[in-house]
């Protein structure tokens, strides 16, 4: 039998109001914060090159070797994937909003710490600028298993998509702000402090002041972050913690009467009565979740994986896209200011057109069409698009085909943004217990934080050109870009497949989705349920 509680159904079904867009901003600023603090990095990485590894007589700007510009661009990852599973498994012990103004603070902190980097020597800076940004890439972490667990807790049963993806799409933003404060910083700089190219005075091309630059570019993401944690402090814990997994009936109540404005009756025997249930007492690791919820875990783990194995090697063709359609010219044609702007430019450019309008498709279509479509049609433009871009490989890179190898391109990732780089975001919020559920989004999200390291770095090597005197300064040959484009291809299609594991969560309660309110049999016959009903 249904046993919902009164405090959860008045969540359920609450018409949209204010609250629900304080909470889009407090958690989305979050997200604002995380891309702008993962994506920056790769602004300014060109920028480190020249200042600490310029190289007296060399043809070519100094750039950070192979090892260094792994560490420095890679780092922030391993440290997110860390901060996914330790603070997805806090926010399940502590509660959610204890949880939320820590990583908040380590972000905070990282931030500015990060650009404050010092050393003696290049290898002394770029030491403490990754142990900043492991920290940094901690926190950032831990924002996303709870980003999306608060705001799917809050949401109502008809909008809770759209809610959880305006989140995500605050990603896109932030992305966008990285590129625009570049640019307005390295503007600023190069009009006030004139150089000449590289080639004309390689020495005198990097201005002393170039070093504040990349500076400010990485502390700024600490601001919106800043900005927010009074307003992350003052929200109350979620409902659905306070109440299935603290079991604290009376408070949960009295804190959701605030939010709504309605009068709730507080309902501790019942709550006692879900919370002691048998259908609600199995641990994470026990033959019980394997049974009800072992598939679902392994499809929002697995399709995040192979989706970002895919989304992250992008940064492997930016530069080849970027040079070829003449928007960033040869380094040794630039100084080192002009060189973030023109790098700034671009990076703004490709997420004006082509990563922030999938984000706000998902958005106003998911609760529309739903998170299995959305993902499925997601996963299957990729394989179409990156197979249209390798199959004529040859004649894209041909003069005179650049500008269609752009539009490709850019298909490709409008269709990641409004596919699976939401759905695999927003699914694992909603299909798991609430004593479960941030710990197993945790889970989920490291898993895709493992594809971004495979796609940015083992890419990095497997596209290399196959012949060794082709392939860049310091690197082995690879299997080229071509064959990379064909196993780009093969993850989205694995991604499609196991999509069929995930079940669809439209419309319908958390508690329904987890089958925490029902009686086994009902629970079992509910949760085995795959496809869109």
């Amino acid at each position: 039998m249904s046993q919902q509680l009164q405090v959860l159904n008045a969540l359920d079904v609450a018409k949209t109001q204010w609250y629900h867009f304080t909470a889009i901003v407090i958690a989305g600023m979050g997200f604002f914060t995380d891309a702008y603090d993962l994506f920056c990095i790769s602004l300014v990485t060109k920028l480190l090159g020249r200042i600490y590894y310029h190289v007296d007589g060399s043809p070519t700007p100094g750039s950070l070797p192979p090892q260094a510009s792994a560490a420095v661009n890679g780092v922030a990852f391993v440290g997110t994937l860390s901060g996914q599973l330790f603070f997805g498994w806090l926010g399940d012990k502590m509660g959610r909003k204890r949880v939320y103004g820590m990583t908040l603070m380590i972000m905070v902190i990282c931030s500015i710490a990060s650009g404050l980097s010092f050393g003696h020597d290049s290898k002394g800076v770029m030491a403490t600028l990754c142990f900043f940004r492991f920290w940094l890439g901690f926190g950032i972490g831990g924002d996303y298993p709870l980003s999306a667990t608060i705001m799917s807790e809050y949401a109502n049963k008809k909008t809770r998509g759209a809610f959880i993806a305006a989140v995500f799409a605050m990603q896109g933003v932030g992305i966008l702000a990285g590129g625009m404060v570049a640019i307005v910083i390295s503007s600023a700089f190069k009009n006030r402090y004139q150089a000449p190219p590289y080639a004309i005075d390689p020495v005198g091309s990097t201005v002393p002041q170039a070093d504040y630059v990349w500076r400010i570019i990485l502390m700024f993401g600490s601001l919106p972050a800043a900005l927010t944690y009074y307003w992350r402090m003052k929200m109350p814990e979620t409902a659905r913690y306070t109440a299935l997994v603290a079991q604290n009936a009376k408070l949960a109540a009295s804190d959701m009467s605030k939010v709504l404005q309605v009068e709730i009756e507080e309902e501790q025997s019942k709550v006692e009565q879900i919370a002691n249930a048998p259908s609600n007492a199995f641990g994470l690791f026990s033959k019980e979740f394997l049974r009800r919820h072992g598939l679902h875990l392994l499809g929002t783990a697995t399709t995040w994986f192979l989706l970002d194995i895919a989304f992250y090697s992008q940064n492997l063709f930016q530069k080849d896209i970027f040079t070829a359609i003449g928007w960033i010219p040869k380094a040794a044609t630039m100084n080192a200011l002009e060189e973030v702007f023109r790098i700034a430019r671009a990076q703004s450019i490709i997420a004006l057109c082509g990563t922030v309008p999938g984000y706000w498709f998902t958005v106003a279509l998911i609760d529309i069409i739903g998170r299995f479509t959305i993902q499925l049609l997601g996963f299957a433009m990729m394989t179409i698009f990156m197979l249209g871009l390798a199959i004529p490989y040859h004649h894209w890179t041909t003069k005179g085909h650049q500008i269609g190898f752009v539009v490709m391109y850019a298909f490709t990732f409008f269709f990641a943004n409004f596919g699976p780089n939401s759905t695999t975001f927003i699914v694992p919020a909603e299909i798991f217990p609430a004593r479960l559920r941030s710990t197993c989004h945790g889970i989920s999200a490291a898993s895709g934080k493992l594809g971004a390291i495979v796609g940015s770095f083992g890419f990095l090597y497997l596209a290399q050109n196959q012949n060794p005197a082709k392939a860049d300064h310091g690197y082995p040959a690879g299997i080229g870009v071509r064959n990379s484009l064909f196993l780009l291809a093969g993850c989205n299609l694995l991604g499609l497949l196991f999509t069929f594991l995930v079940p669809e969560s439209k419309g319908r309660s958390l508690e329904e989705m987890s089958g925490e309110n029902e009686g086994d049999e009902q629970a079992a016959g509910v949760l085995n349920r795959t496809m869109p009903v």
